[in-house]
């Protein structure tokens, strides 16, 4: 036990990167030699000197660039949509770098990949990280990216210091965490936690080409019959812990000029779709007192989202109407309502259907739907994966804060099977979804590095 211990130290003062005082480069070479069990090499890997812990901050940046190029939109937009032929082609460029960092790589029914470097303890459950690189119609080239090529990247430091993981270690790159074809979010992450619901809805779901979900993936690769669904699934055990890199998708750690957000806990939404209807008729003939209006009842409505949100009495509390369509005598509208206070996210959505039905009363429409999509539970960070994670911050000595995260992620199913925790970086204005999203290469450097630290302290417990 106390081997284990002074490992343990040995290696974690190491991937601090020498910030203890006292210590030269001499001492953390010697350090190095005796955790590993063999000479540590301080060559850069391209002909210099280096510490053994050090971030390729020059061939990260490479790496997004060159997949940003996988893309249905020109740059610098981002647009790669599920199983499409971008999306095939991203895939094979991260199975690429898997393979070159000497990974066993598999893919589940969906498309879910799997990079395992195998610890000594190889049955122990795993410590797992990872995001995806789906890419919502013109945005930017960070979201999710950094998740999964920062992972990869500190899987390479690792290698490169010599460190030896107990718990293996496994990078995972989600299918279609963003809803942009099939109008599910978090697909991939959903079957893993184990989604019955969905593997069943899968069986009808169609895009809007009228597209079923298996003809799509079947054009990418994945063939398969609806059951082999349930193969996805994975059980509680099979991770010891997740930790997902990502940008903050905010302006708050740039705002407060904070290197490292710790997230303690993941808002949800609740997506409702609305529908009423209303009269047809000639836009100047049809006089004002004749008129059902049904698009001016989802407009009243909109405003009532925005009205109850406001009166939550909390920050945390967001939401807004993300589609609105429009048709002759008809009108689709889907509210989004999300918080981290499960309770009062729900309070909401029923004085939104109350007040659905106060418009369509005094407009003279008919409340033909008011159907929740989903009403995913908000997920909250683990202990133990927040303390390694405020650890790592230290030991590097980046400044960091505790926070939550507004948008949602992977990590939200993931905690349905595994102790979660986030790692946020700053990304410019807090942009997303866009193509100004930007994330700096000495912010990418300082995530990189506090998740291989939280990753080989984790490995190592």
């Amino acid at each position: 036990m106390a081997t284990s211990a002074l490992a343990a130290a040995a290696v974690l003062f190491l991937l601090a990167g020498g910030a203890v005082a006292g210590h030269d480069e001499a001492a953390a070479r010697r350090t190095m030699e005796e955790f590993a069990g063999f000479p540590a090499s301080d060559d850069d890997g391209r002909g210099g000197r280096s510490s053994p812990f050090y971030v390729d901050s020059d061939g990260l940046q490479r790496q997004i660039d060159e997949l940003a190029s996988f893309s249905d939109s020109p740059a610098p937009s981002v647009t790669r949509v599920l199983y499409s032929d971008k999306d095939v082609q991203a895939r094979r460029y991260i199975k690429g770098i898997m393979n070159q960092l000497g990974l066993s790589i598999r893919e589940d029914a969906v498309g879910n990949i799997f990079g395992r470097w195998e610890g000594s303890e190889a049955g122990l459950g795993a410590v797992a990280t990872g995001s995806h690189v789906d890419a919502i119609p013109f945005s930017g080239k960070y979201d999710g990216v950094v998740g999964v090529l920062g992972a990869l990247e500190a899987i390479s430091m690792l290698k490169r210091s010599g460190f030896q993981p107990k718990r293996s270690l496994e990078v995972i790159m989600f299918t279609s965490e963003e809803p942009t074809r099939f109008g599910i979010s978090c697909l991939g992450s959903r079957l893993m936690a184990g989604s019955e619901e969905l593997a069943l809805s899968l069986k009808e779901t169609v895009d809007n080409q009228n597209v079923s979900f298996f003809d799509a993936a079947d054009s990418a690769g994945y063939k398969m019959h609806p059951e082999e669904l349930h193969n996805v699934f994975l059980k509680k055990d099979n991770y010891f812990a997740f930790i997902e890199l990502h940008i903050e998708q905010g302006p708050i750690l740039e705002k407060e000029g904070i290197q490292i957000g710790v997230v303690t806990a993941i808002a949800a939404p609740a997506s409702i779709k609305v529908e009423f209807e209303g009269n047809g008729g000639h836009a100047g003939a049809v006089l004002m007192p004749a008129r059902n209006d049904a698009g001016l009842a989802a407009a009243e409505l909109a405003l009532a989202v925005e009205k109850h949100v406001l009166e939550s009495g909390s920050i945390d509390t967001v939401g807004t109407v993300g589609i609105l369509q429009l048709h002759p005598g008809a009108i689709n509208s889907i509210p989004n309502v999300r918080d981290i206070d499960e309770k009062r996210r729900n309070n909401i959505i029923e004085k939104v259907h109350q007040s659905a039905i106060e418009i369509s009363k005094k407009r003279g429409v008919v409340l033909s739907e008011f159907k929740i999509i989903n009403q995913d539970p908000p997920a909250l960070s683990d202990k133990s994966v927040i303390s390694a994670m405020e650890f790592a911050a230290k030991q590097l000595n980046l400044e960091y804060k505790l926070m939550i995260s507004r948008a949602y992620h992977d990590s939200l199913f993931m905690a349905r099977i595994s102790p979660m925790g986030m790692i946020f970086i700053p990304c410019y204005k807090g942009y997303s979804h866009k193509p100004e999203e930007y994330a700096s290469p000495e912010d990418m450097v300082n995530g990189v590095k506090v998740l291989a630290l939280t990753m080989a302290r984790l490995s190592l417990q």
